[in-house]
């Protein structure tokens, strides 16, 4: 607890010890009759034993229920009448009025336990969230006359160099120039497992440098690096409510005054009828009670307050409660294929000789493409796994589009596509339908075999798309701009419901758009993409995740949800905890609706007292926020 919170809980512990004495003081040593004070009535009769229980009770009322007093005055004095410190007020005074004493203290008291409550509950939710505010680097190391000396990161510049020791947070993205260690990113992540560094690597702020010395270069200033992108989306990730919170506040906006009108209509009509004021005038007050909204303006937002923050602690950043509300509703969620549901990256997937062995057609491949600088020319020296040695290759010749042209241990290689093979004029006989890039080669004019060199699905793509099915994800469809076949195999592989290939990033969002036609009601799109080149999707669909976007100024930007590393199970974590959070909304709505406008009905024909008023009012709104706390354990 915080020390405001210990004081209130010594206040509460305080009144009520005193409204336990003045409830068993014994009633003998006030029973004498006092003449002048006869018209002084309680319901026992004894108009002494009335003026003796006023203080008594008096006492333990102010104690806990000043502030609540204090703060209706200066509410009505802003003009700002209507709210729960005006109805608590105004319920309890008139209940010391009319001599109901014990029940005016005990109101007052409940509504301070559960406010009391509520302000725990509010402050362990946002634990989650000022765990990532631990990120921010409270300096930098830079060397300054053959010193360290520790400044403020926004007063480094770009192409400055820091220091970054063992244990210390890293302050700055940049590239490692010496040093290598291990860096911690969970608090980016949620990740436990260290990421290696050394010369050459980019480091982002935020990580904690776990072992070695780092020396790095500073890439960005302070304002546009990792951790204060990320920062500035959590600060401001409350602005951005969901509708059930926008409901919430018109919906206490006029129901407040309507409940403050009829509990007045409730007391005046009928007694000026009948002229039973002793009756009305407490139904009217138990009316006010039951009315407080607390347990629906608090536990809403604290519930999509919670999603957020148990998100966060999975490594999964959500810019508005508005943007976890629509991600309960998922039913169509459609992937880029590169760099999402696949490595981004080439390797050799078969390797497919005619006339020789698989190494000696791996090797030949690889002497002829050693010189190229093209991705896939790189991830077939790398699949071979040797040092080309390059005195064995000669009278190499890059053919743009076509392939690579040498001369191996005198021997004439070819390794290219298709159109190589046809100018030369040698005969393919294989590898039509192949997933993949197919690299053909020949030796001395004849048809050697094949490599296939593909995108590799990564390992938790096709258990993520499982367990986005078991989320209630009703279709997922796979964009890219690969051919049919290759399209057609990592769709198949993954379990996709469908695919479109061979499409340019405009045809992309020309194929959400359609997709977003073929929506059923209420339903919502969910674009996955890496948030580099596919911000125009990302901005059409209903919810944009970047993936991956450890470090991405463009993912963070342009997406509403970012999975801050290159884990595709965080997706369905996240559709769990949106669904969860706004299952725990809706029913915090039913349960306070539901049982105020019961308990409503039964003050205002006589069936509820104030202890079911106190129910309806604190009882609930400690359910509903005990409820609410359930997402604190989220994810």
């Amino acid at each position: 607890m915080t020390r405001k919170q210990k004081k209130m809980l010594w206040r509460i512990l305080i009144s009520f010890l005193l409204f336990i004495a003045a409830v068993l003081l014994p009633t003998v040593w006030l029973s004498g009759p006092i003449p002048l004070l006869s018209a002084v009535q309680d319901r026992n009769g004894c108009g002494a034993y009335a003026l003796a229980r006023w203080p008594l009770f008096l006492i333990p009322y102010l104690v806990i229920g000043w502030d609540v007093l204090w703060k209706a005055i200066r509410n009505i004095l802003n003009g700002q009448v209507f709210d729960e410190n005006f109805l608590m007020s105004v319920a309890t005074i008139g209940a010391l009025l009319i001599g109901e004493y014990p029940e005016a203290v005990a109101v007052m008291l409940f509504y301070q336990v559960g406010e009391l409550f509520q302000n725990v509950a509010v402050s362990r939710s946002r634990q989650s969230i000022s765990a990532l505010m631990d990120i921010r680097p409270d300096y930098a190391n830079v060397e300054r006359d053959g010193q360290l000396v520790q400044v403020d990161p926004e007063e480094v510049a770009v192409g400055d160099v820091i220091v970054i020791k063992a244990g210390e947070r890293v302050p700055l993205d940049g590239t490692v120039l010496e040093g290598t260690s291990a860096l911690d990113t969970a608090a980016l992540t949620g990740e436990s497992l260290p990421r290696d560094v050394e010369a050459g690597d980019e480091v982002i702020s935020g990580c904690v440098n776990l072992s070695g010395l780092l020396h790095v270069r500073v890439s960005k200033p302070f304002g546009q690096s990792t951790v204060a992108r990320i920062l500035d989306l959590v600060e401001n990730s409350s602005e951005k409510k969901a509708q059930a919170e926008h409901f919430i506040t018109k919906f206490a906006r006029y129901y407040t005054p309507a409940v403050v009108f009829a509990a007045l209509a409730l007391a005046a009509v009928p007694s000026l009828m009948t002229g039973q004021w002793g009756v009305w005038v407490p139904r009217a007050l138990n009316f006010l009670v039951v009315s407080c909204p607390c347990a629906l303006v608090i536990s809403i937002p604290l519930s999509f307050f919670g999603g957020i923050g148990g998100a966060s602690k999975q490594g999964i950043l959500v810019k508005g409660s508005n943007y976890l509300e629509a991600l309960a509703q998922a039913g169509i969620v459609v992937f880029d294929k590169t760099g999402t549901l696949t490595q981004g990256r080439f390797s050799v997937a078969a390797v497919c000789p005619e006339g020789m062995e698989e190494g000696e057609l791996l090797e030949l491949a690889a002497l002829a493409e050693q010189f190229s600088s093209h991705p896939i020319s790189r991830s077939i020296v790398s699949a071979w796994g040797g040092v080309p040695d390059q005195s064995r290759a000669a009278e190499v010749e890059e053919i743009a589009g076509h392939g690579v042209r040498a001369a191996i241990d005198g021997r004439k290689v070819l390794a290219g596509n298709r159109k190589l093979m046809d100018r030369e004029g040698i005969s393919v006989t294989s590898g039509r339908d192949c997933p993949g890039t197919i690299i053909h080669v020949a030796v001395d004019g004849r048809y050697a075999g094949y490599l296939a060199v593909a995108d590799q699905p990564k390992e938790t793509s096709a258990l993520a798309l499982r367990e986005l099915k078991a989320a209630g994800v009703r279709r997922t469809v796979m964009l890219t701009g690969d051919s049919q076949g290759t399209a057609q195999a990592v769709a198949e592989g993954l379990g996709l419901d469908q695919f479109c290939a061979q499409l340019l990033p405009a045809d992309k969002v020309e194929r959400v758009e359609a997709l977003l036609e073929e929506k059923r009601p209420r339903e919502k799109l969910v674009f996955v993409g890496d948030g580099i080149n596919d911000a125009p999707v990302l901005s059409r669909a209903d919810i944009g995740v970047a993936m991956g976007a450890l470090g991405s100024d463009a993912a963070i930007e342009a997406a509403d949800i970012v999975l801050m590393d290159d884990d595709l199970r965080k997706l369905p974590v996240a559709v769990r905890i949106a669904r969860k959070t706004l299952a725990i909304v809706r029913q915090n709505v039913v349960l306070a609706l539901g049982v105020k406008l019961l308990v409503l009905i039964l003050s205002a024909v006589g069936l509820a007292d104030m202890w079911a008023a106190v129910f309806a009012d604190v009882g609930v709104s400690v359910l509903a926020i005990l409820n609410a706390s359930r997402m604190l354990k989220a994810g």
